[in-house]
């Protein structure tokens, strides 16, 4: 049985996690799924780092939703950064699932968080289970959480 870890936080304003399990869920068997939850985004590099490590998870989801001012954009760029080098240190793949509070607004900005988790979870069975399924949409202008861009012509 394949382990998979979802980080997430309580920052959050939205359950991005529960979203993308029950995605998982529907969509296929033999996954355990390990679900921690830390404070802000900036914890998400040790928590899938300790995912990873610790619970021997196969590929990690991590989700958080940074806020529109400034500082909060620094902060979402110190945790990309800090979820890079966790993948790096353990060659294991961390889907990174961040929604900014400025993407959209009310029920919009639900559904943003909504799609966006349900869709990167879709990319992880394909990543694990079906790697070719991947290759077939390079180039193809996915967008998770909004509408597809498409190909360039």
């Amino acid at each position: 049985m394949m382990k998979i870890g979802l980080a997430d936080t309580t920052f959050a304003r939205h359950d991005m996690a529960s979203d993308a399990i029950n995605e998982l869920k529907s969509n296929t068997t033999g996954l355990k799924l390990i679900r921690v939850t830390v404070p802000g985004i900036k914890d998400l590099p040790v928590a899938c780092k300790k995912l990873i490590e610790e619970e021997s998870c196969e590929m990690c989801m991590a989700f958080g939703m940074p806020g529109p001012d400034p500082k909060d954009k620094v902060t979402a760029q110190v945790a990309s950064t800090g979820l890079v080098q966790a993948q790096l240190m353990t060659n294991t793949h961390i889907l990174e699932v961040f929604v900014h509070e400025d993407e959209a607004e009310g029920k919009e900005l639900a559904t943003l968080c909504e799609n966006r988790a349900r869709e990167h979870a879709q990319n992880l069975i394909r990543m694990l289970t079906h790697p070719e399924k991947m290759t077939k949409r390079a180039g193809t202008g996915q967008r998770e959480g909004f509408k597809d861009a498409g190909p360039v012509k």
